[in-house]
């Protein structure tokens, strides 16, 4: 008897993320009012400061009071609430099909989650999946009530086969110009390579973050004797002999691939963090991307 699909966020997970909120390094001009107080001055009702008044401000917000004390004319500043964009790139090709959970399950429940902060605080939220047609591109959600719609989508997504990232990266780019946070989630493995894909990410005027996503098979494969490896994209065969050698091997050309990935990255403005699919999403969440500033 098949079992149910688990939820993507528990209960549980909901309540701890729903004090949480998205930080963006730059300040960005949202277009509808939100929950989010912002540096920058404008009219809401909370209280900022006072400024002197220049001709051709507005007189409603005249500080009378202020001027029957001191005889001069001062305007009352108050915090803006604007709202975020937050867009959420999700890679969905075959190689992220794997490991227990699969990469992609742990990469949609990573989405679902930070749309989910996003949402509470009335961000636009916006999900992308690299290698699917612009037609099939769900629209933004905002709002606490679109939560359902967006646990909805993240869960249909599906494995795509292979992936171009590069022109993946470049026609989300060319269908979402706007400014705010942009969030990949992707294991990174393209035979071409993802140094272009990334190019076209640190192009844009955003707070850009990639998360590369592995399974820990991936990290430290428990793998011995003859075997016939398969390209799970391509379908590629290769016959190997797995010896201690060759794993060690394997490491460092590992360690070489993932130092690569986050210089590459940190040299372009870039955040990078590694995230590997046994650890906890609100452990990831709470504590390395507080720490990188993606949340508080």
């Amino acid at each position: 008897m098949a079992t149910a699909p688990q939820p993507l966020l528990s209960p549980e997970l909901l309540a701890r993320l729903e004090r949480l909120e998205l930080v963006s390094r730059k300040i960005f001009r949202g277009r509808m009012k939100g929950d989010r107080r912002s540096p920058r001055k404008g009219q809401s009702i909370e209280f900022a400061d006072f400024r002197q008044y220049v001709p051709g401000d507005d007189l409603r917000f005249l500080d009378w009071n202020l001027y029957a004390r001191l005889d001069r004319l001062f305007l009352k500043m108050f915090l803006e609430e604007e709202d975020l964009h937050l867009f959420l790139v999700v890679d969905a090709s075959r190689s992220m099909n794997f490991g227990t959970p699969t990469k992609l399950e742990y990469a949609k429940q990573l989405a679902a989650a930070l749309g989910f902060i996003g949402l509470v605080r009335s961000d636009r939220v916006k999900v992308e999946v690299l290698g699917a047609p612009a037609a099939s591109q769900a629209p933004a959600f905002r709002g606490r009530a679109s939560l359902w719609r967006l646990l909805d989508h993240l869960a249909a997504i599906e494995p795509t086969g292979e992936t171009d990232l590069t022109e993946g990266m470049k026609h989300f780019c060319l269908r979402n110009p706007g400014q705010g946070i942009v969030i990949l989630l992707s294991d990174l493995l393209d035979k071409r390579g993802f140094e272009d894909g990334l190019r076209y990410l640190a192009a844009r005027p955003v707070d850009a973050y990639v998360i590369q996503v592995l399974s820990a098979e991936e990290l430290d494969p428990p793998l011995t004797g003859d075997l016939m490896l398969v390209d799970s994209e391509d379908g590629d065969k290769a016959d190997v002999t797995v010896s201690a050698h060759l794993l060690k091997r394997y490491r460092k050309t590992l360690d070489t691939f993932l130092s690569s990935a986050r210089d590459y990255c940190h040299r372009r403005g870039m955040t990078y963090l590694l995230a590997t699919n046994q650890v906890p999403c609100d452990t990831l969440i709470t504590g390395y991307l507080r720490s990188r500033g993606l949340v508080r």
